[in-house]
């Protein structure tokens, strides 16, 4: 057993601890981060990808939350302009729903409760002449078009990680934390995983596990009969691409639920999300046929041309763990995250994350870190807020050009492969690609345009295993690659353990 304590350690790899991990070794703590299968493998990849204020969820007075919210939209965008963009959303009045007057005050409260700077103004769509009309049934005439942002989701959580590691904190990957306990003043946390079976010291804990923060709870700290969080259910489409702009939609339902039709990787669109209770153990969720049958009936609501099943190619689903405020339905609970400190430093204190959201996260992990420095004192001071993550060393405007700059270092490069090595890597871009200017210097081929040395860079630099990992997280070319490419993929990196 190492005799040396941590300040804190953290359980739970998803974008809640990440982004404490991160923030909390930038002011100085020592810090242990631990996550027992892939990061952003649960509800952080499971998103609707978005760094979004909320719209609806002003409908539910959740005021400070929409506030909160729309101010991180640029900071992050600043802060990781390689895998962050803004977006257009246009949402379509529908005659029989919200009365438009509704929707053009929450519109007007959306673009100036959070300092909007870069990102453009809401404006009002006659859609029977605007391009985004076109792929709507004819009887949508009024529109409202309004900004916010899209976010690769699990590359978002691994470069928080990257970032905390880079700084000196210790990452345990795949590694299942067995259990705590309180022993001389601080915590002694048994961990089992990749790196066998390891006991680590700490004087502070902090829960960050998700959907499985009651069975921290419950099981690694002894606790019974811990019940905070209401898992609900977002389950999201992907089908062949269904118009030709580059603008998103948001459609309202009338059940009083939205969801968005989104752009996606080139060639596809996104449709989500759902909203229902979960009462199965997270890692079995998956789409249900009736969700599945409500995202085409909402979508085909609006969209000319019915969407039908046959053109989905792809499915994924997660679970929210959101605070369990006792509200009635799924859509109404609260959307806000609720932090819960037990302990002192003299015998070892944890604080337990409930709920929580992409576009808070960086917020989130400052009031996580407020109630650190409540136990154990402060040290450095705040950060992030003006910080980049790895490869986003660069101006929020400034993404095309970061592509012409690289495009003319490696001109026997294609254009669409450095397109997409740059969105997804930023300027690290060029330490993956290093001295090889041409495909052949790429290494094997796996299928569309994912080579070895990617891969290779994944691997030593991102905590990449398998081929899931690969294609579906770190990636989204499962979505562009054979059976045949994937066994391949398997093949190489069993070779490189």
């Amino acid at each position: 057993m190492s005799e040396s304590v941590l300040d804190l350690f953290v359980i739970g790899g998803g974008i809640n601890g990440a982004s404490v991990a991160r923030d909390a070794v930038g002011r100085g703590f020592s810090v242990g981060l631990a996550e027992m299968n892939d990061f952003a493998s649960g509800t952080s990849s499971a998103a609707t990808k978005l760094i979004h204020g909320g719209l609806r969820y002003l409908e539910h007075y959740e005021f400070r939350l929409v506030h909160e919210a729309l101010a991180e939209r640029e900071i992050l965008w600043a802060a990781a302009p390689h895998i962050i963009r803004p977006l257009r959303f246009v949402l379509p009045h529908h005659k029989g729903l919200r009365p438009a007057f509704v929707l053009r005050t929450g519109l007007a409260m959306y673009d100036y409760m959070g300092g909007r700077k870069l990102l453009p103004p809401t404006k009002t769509l006659d859609l029977t002449r605007d391009v985004t009309g076109k792929p709507l049934k004819p009887g949508y005439r009024l529109g409202f078009e309004y900004s916010d942002c899209w976010v690769d989701d699990a590359r978002f959580v691994v470069l928080n990680v990257r970032d905390a590691a880079d700084k000196g904190a210790t990452v345990y990957a795949r590694t299942k934390v067995t259990s705590a306990r309180k022993e001389n003043g601080a915590w002694t946390i048994s961990l089992e995983g990749e790196g066998g079976t390891q006991t680590v010291r700490a004087k502070m804990i902090v829960n960050a596990a998700g959907p499985w923060v009651d069975n921290v709870i419950n099981g690694v700290m002894g606790k019974n009969g811990a019940h905070n969080v209401r898992l609900v259910q977002g389950s999201h489409i992907v089908v062949k691409k269904l118009y030709d702009h580059d603008r998103c939609y948001i459609f309202q339902n009338g059940d009083g639920r939205i969801i968005f039709a989104i752009p996606y990787q080139d060639d596809f669109t996104l449709i989500g999300t759902t909203d229902r209770d979960y009462k199965g153990d997270p890692k079995d969720v998956k789409i249900s046929e009736e969700e599945t049958d409500y995202l085409l009936s909402a979508a085909s609501e609006y969209f000319a041309k019915p969407v039908t099943k046959d053109e989905i190619v792809w499915t994924y689903s997660g679970v929210r763990p959101l605070f369990d405020d006792g509200a009635s339905a799924a859509q109404e609970a609260t959307r806000d995250y609720v932090l819960k400190v037990e302990g002192d430093a003299a015998t070892g204190a944890v604080v337990n994350v409930f709920g929580g959201k992409l576009t808070t996260s960086r917020r989130l992990a400052e009031s996580v870190l407020e109630k650190i420095e409540e136990v154990l004192g402060k040290k450095k001071g705040s950060w992030t807020k003006v910080s980049t993550l790895p490869g986003g060393d660069f101006g929020p405007l400034s993404f095309d050009a970061e592509v012409r700059r690289l495009g003319l270092d490696y001109p026997e490069l294609p254009g669409t492969l450095l397109k997409r090595l740059m969105r997804l890597y930023g300027s690290k871009a060029r330490v993956l690609l290093g001295d090889r200017k041409t495909v052949s210097a790429l290494g094997q081929h796996f299928g569309a345009d994912l080579y070895a040395a990617e891969v290779d860079y994944q691997v030593e630099h991102e905590w990449a295993r398998t081929a899931q990992d690969v294609l579906w997280r770190r990636t989204k070319l499962g979505l562009r690659v054979g059976a045949e490419d994937v066994a391949r993929l398997e093949g190489y990196l069993a070779s490189r353990k």
